[in-house]
């Protein structure tokens, strides 16, 4: 049986979350450019480099994976790799198989999902207001979403919203957002805007909208009550109890959550990155693809990489500035 993977601190990692493309329909302003250069698609894993990798991290432990991108579902034939991932779950290594979208092409493939053993996902959205969420996506547009979740709860599988607190955008959609998750039985957490990416035009420290304020006004309208649960990844919850809803807040900046981390991320390329907020990272490629009957060398490079896992990222802005930026795109790395 192989050993499982250990970080210097002691901590098991346990969740991989894997960026199929580094591809979206959307260009929202807080994860990229609105004229990226994307990566030659000659570059990105195939899906069936991209199953062996994921299965090498499964049978060393990992039990539960998350796809995310750019956007997972826009990339060619994505379905037959959520297929081909439901073997793990058929055989109880993998735990759960989830994903990361914009809800974009929920439409089309909320159906396929379920069927290959996705049971949650998690949708990105900002706002309600249609004209905003044109804004901040620039290319989405909101009904396409909005159908999408339609289609996602009619087949099936469970929701949270994850909405990106943005001073100035959404902070008078606090309680709208709220009540239109509760009403469709969505879970909804809010998220810390990061110092990622090229900022060009991009003020991280304007938008940043501490998530200390978010909760002081919602419970100006509510009681809220601290849950202990955690669904392994770094949200704190807790239920509004007047309407029992579940209320999520990741919190990067105004409190660090990383004592706690269990998960690295691999993107597109092969490029494992062991914390999302440190440029660090091992490129598993050549391991995958220099021997490709033999698992051991891909196993001792992952082991290798776990080994060099930091504490903790560095991101700050309680001096007004983006301290601990990285410089490549959230979509790069995989939201």
């Amino acid at each position: 049986m192989t050993a499982p993977l250990i970080d210097p601190f002691q901590r098991a990692i346990s969740y991989l979350r894997v960026s199929v493309t580094d591809r979206c329909d959307f260009r929202c302003v807080y994860c990229m450019a609105e004229n990226m250069t994307f990566l030659p698609k000659k570059d990105l894993l195939t899906l069936e480099e991209l199953d062996r990798m994921c299965s090498t991290f499964v049978r060393m432990g990992v039990e539960k994976l998350r796809i995310t991108g750019g956007e997972p579902l826009v990339r060619r034939d994505i379905l037959t790799f959520f297929n081909a991932m439901s073997r793990h779950l058929d055989s109880g290594a993998l735990k759960e198989l989830t994903l990361t979208t914009n809800g974009s092409q929920l439409e089309r493939f909320a159906k396929d999902l379920f069927a290959a053993g996705v049971r949650r996902i998690n949708v990105s959205l900002d706002t309600l207001d249609e004209e905003k969420f044109a804004r901040v996506t620039r290319w989405g547009r909101l009904p396409q979403v909005l159908r999408g979740l339609d289609a996602a709860q009619a087949a099936g599988l469970k929701i949270k919203i994850n909405a990106v607190a943005l001073k100035g955008f959404n902070e008078d959609e606090l309680f709208s957002l709220a009540q239109f998750c509760a009403e469709r039985d969505m879970d909804l957490t809010w998220i810390e805007v990061m110092p990622m990416g090229d900022l060009g035009n991009e003020d991280r420290v304007g938008q940043y909208w501490s998530l200390k304020d978010v909760r002081a006004r919602l419970a100006q309208q509510f009681t809220l009550r601290d849950l202990p649960e955690s669904t392994g990844g770094p949200a704190r919850y807790v239920r509004l109890e007047e309407s029992s809803q579940k209320i999520g807040f990741i919190t990067p900046l105004s409190h660090n959550f990383c004592e706690s981390c269990n998960r690295v991320r691999m993107t597109c390329t092969g490029e494992l990155y062991m914390c999302l907020g440190q440029e660090d990272m091992a490129d598993l490629r050549p391991a995958l693809r220099n021997h490709p009957k033999d698992d051991a060398p891909l196993e001792a490079a992952i082991r290798a990489a776990i080994g060099l896992k930091p504490q903790g990222h560095d991101f700050d802005y309680s001096r007004q500035r983006a301290d601990g930026q990285v410089s490549r795109h959230m979509s790069h790395t995989g939201g």
